[in-house]
């Protein structure tokens, strides 16, 4: 990833471009291929002089999208954990649950299944 001077003069040589080719030829492009755009935005706003606050305590390198820990139930009643849960908790696919409910606190439980059909 290009920074100062150099991200600046290649940014102005690709400026006919549109914005994502831009991030891509200076090098903003992640692992699995998405274009770094936070990152190619901020490293410009710095290349151009302005000193900004980092926006994570743990230093200057940018986490991507971060998890809310929050949903909502969807129009047709479906409840949407996320991938970012499940990753987190070491879930894989093909895995089953048992669903508990427990109306006086409002929690709903997910309770790990054995291959042969019975809680764990």
């Amino acid at each position: 990833m290009l920074v100062g001077k150099e991200l600046l003069d290649k940014a102005r040589s690709l400026s006919n471009r549109p914005e994502d080719e831009i991030a891509r030829g200076c090098g903003y492009v992640g692992p699995s291929g998405r274009v770094l755009r936070k990152s190619f935005y901020r490293a410009l706003v710095e290349a151009k002089g302005y000193k900004l606050p980092s926006s994570s305590g743990g230093g200057s390198a940018s986490r991507g999208r971060q998890a809310e820990f929050r949903t909502r139930v969807h129009g047709n009643g479906n409840l949407l954990i996320g991938h970012a849960y499940t990753k987190r908790l070491g879930l894989e696919p093909g895995q089953e649950f048992r669903i508990e409910i427990h109306r006086e606190s409002g929690a709903i439980w997910l309770l790990p299944l054995s291959s042969e059909g019975k809680e764990k």
